[in-house]
């Protein structure tokens, strides 16, 4: 058989628009699936996302309920203390009042711990962990206490700060603006300021 014969014919043009119809059907099939694919991720995505969400809206629910819990435990520690613990530093305490929150014009102001007696008012914050912002927040919520309890106007106000938890120094920050610095520690509190400490009248 001569190489003549042997010798494949070239391709005729219906071959050549058959081959490139073949090529452009098998690159329309992969783009086809490559859409799919890169929609089926993008919904897996979303679908990752929305479960992150939920897990985060779970988590800052639970954290939000046991931040609440704990701050009435502590609250109710700092109470049944707190009358003695004042009166160790000078300030006789009658009582506790009842009324921790005013509403008016659509404002609140709430307090957590109210210790009063005929002269001197101790308005008290509790917090699970004391930070520095909350030392600011303090005193400026307590120099507008008397504009909501105007019953205790002829009454000197002092402030206290109690917590489970800071640092070293956002409790001496809190002792250097003027409040009573109490740590609750275990099933007990105690007053940590310096012995010769004097409280500042807030208003």
């Amino acid at each position: 058989m001569s190489s003549e014969q042997t010798q494949q014919s070239p391709a005729t043009p219906e071959e050549i628009w058959e081959i490139l119809r073949q090529v452009a059907a098998r690159q329309k099939e992969g783009e086809r699936l490559a859409r799919r694919e890169w929609g089926e991720l993008r919904e897996r995505m979303r679908e990752t996302d929305r479960q992150m969400r939920e897990t985060d809206r779970r988590l800052k629910k639970a954290e939000d309920l046991f931040t609440t819990q704990w701050g009435k435990l502590m609250e109710s520690l700092v109470k049944g203390e707190l009358v003695e613990l004042l009166a160790g530093r000078g300030v006789g305490v009658d009582g506790l009042a009842r009324e921790t929150l005013k509403r008016r014009g659509g404002e609140s102001y709430e307090v957590d711990i109210v210790a009063v007696n005929g002269e001197e008012i101790v308005v008290v914050e509790v917090k699970t962990t004391l930070r520095l912002r909350d030392v600011r927040r303090f005193r400026s919520k307590l120099v507008r206490f008397k504009e909501w309890w105007p019953e205790y106007s002829d009454r000197k106000v002092y402030g206290a700060i109690a917590f489970l938890q800071a640092s070293d120094d956002v409790a001496r920050e809190a002792e250097r603006r003027g409040f009573f610095v109490i740590r609750a520690a275990g099933d007990s509190a105690s007053i940590v300021n310096a012995v010769d400490f004097e409280p500042r009248v807030f208003a």
